[in-house]
């Protein structure tokens, strides 16, 4: 698989989103069957791995370190081969009574990284901004820990270009991770350009919208009734999957111009219109996660490029999610058209 960068970092320029294993789509599978998923993908190719210490069925406070713990089994005989990022969140109350953001920063990444079997982390990411906590200081904090040898890089996650100016201003991020896909495409009015032009890659989660753009979820797929954060997802209403049928019609078109399936399309769109975005797939099945990666072996020409892209423009699109997402105020919490 071919790589790219996130600012100093190398990593293969399809990753995967381990969240699934633990939280997010239904029943999660075993342990044993998650660790065996990761595996493989390392196996066909993938060398960036994207887990957080959040990760835990129902997002329950008890079941943090959940997906870390099972990462960090799956990738230790080849730890030093992959690109290996994780995220924290910084509790207002928590910040307050450390009274420096680096013990917090410090204090959460040293449980991250006892439950991922590592002794550091190659990109080490704010989950959400806390607006009571300085992003200045964020990025201060991350600085150090750059230093101190824990981590490689940091980034920022579900964040506008004004956020990432702060962050930048003190300490140069590797990465901002927000939601991307063809139905999703906020990011590339402004947040795109001003990471392309700072050396700064966009990971792209979610890039197959929850599975729509793969056209396996229809307005007769029942998503399960405990985790599974599908039924808040805006394009994932049954009648937003009625109205944006033609964007599927366009990518299925092309999917069998090139022998391909509609997911690899979409993660074959992104690669070939941007040079600095990685998309991060995530899927609980192990079917699905090596299907995501042989994206790929698909390559658009410039020609069958510029035709998708023009198809998909003339395209409306129906429900948005949004990537400014900030603690106490995300998707979940934010009614959408």
């Amino acid at each position: 698989m071919k790589t790219r960068k996130l600012k100093d970092l190398i990593a293969s320029e399809i990753g995967i989103g381990c969240m699934g294993f633990s939280h997010g789509y239904g029943q999660i599978p075993t342990e044993n069957y998650s660790i065996e998923a990761i595996k493989k993908a390392y196996n066909f190719g993938c060398t960036f791995f994207d887990t957080a210490e959040a990760y835990g069925p129902n997002l329950l406070p008890e079941n943090f370190g959940h997906n870390e713990k099972i990462v960090g089994k799956a990738i230790k005989d080849f730890r030093k081969k992959i690109i290996l990022a994780t995220k924290l969140h910084i509790p207002t109350e928590e910040a307050k009574a450390d009274g420096e953001i680096y013990k917090t920063l410090r204090r959460h990444l040293e449980n991250s990284l006892e439950r991922l079997q590592t002794d550091y982390v190659d990109l080490y990411y704010l989950h959400r901004i806390n607006p009571e906590v300085p992003v200045e200081e964020v990025a201060d904090g991350m600085a150090r820990l750059i230093k101190d040898g824990l981590i490689r890089g940091y980034g920022l996650s579900q964040v506008p270009v004004k956020i990432i100016e702060k962050a930048q201003a003190i300490a140069p991020l590797s990465a901002i991770q927000n939601i991307y896909s063809i139905v999703e495409r906020g990011v590339e009015d402004e947040v795109i350009p001003y990471c392309l032009k700072n050396n700064i890659a966009l990971v792209a989660f979610s890039p197959i919208a929850s599975g729509f753009l793969s056209g396996k979820v229809t307005v007769n797929t029942e998503f399960e009734k405990v985790d599974d954060v599908r039924k808040f997802v805006p394009q994932l209403t049954k009648e937003n999957i009625t109205a944006n049928q033609p964007i599927l019609d366009v990518i299925n078109r092309f999917a069998k111009l090139k022998n391909a399936t509609p997911a690899q399309i979409s993660l074959a769109w992104m690669l070939h219109k941007y040079e600095n975005v990685i998309p991060i797939p995530g899927s609980k099945n192990q079917e699905r996660i090596l299907e995501n990666l042989g994206a790929c072996n698909v390559e658009l020409t410039a020609e069958e490029f510029n035709e998708l892209e023009t198809a998909l423009k003339a395209c409306k699109i129906h429900g948005h999610r949004g990537f400014d997402e900030s603690e106490g105020k995300s998707f979940l919490q934010v009614k959408h058209k």
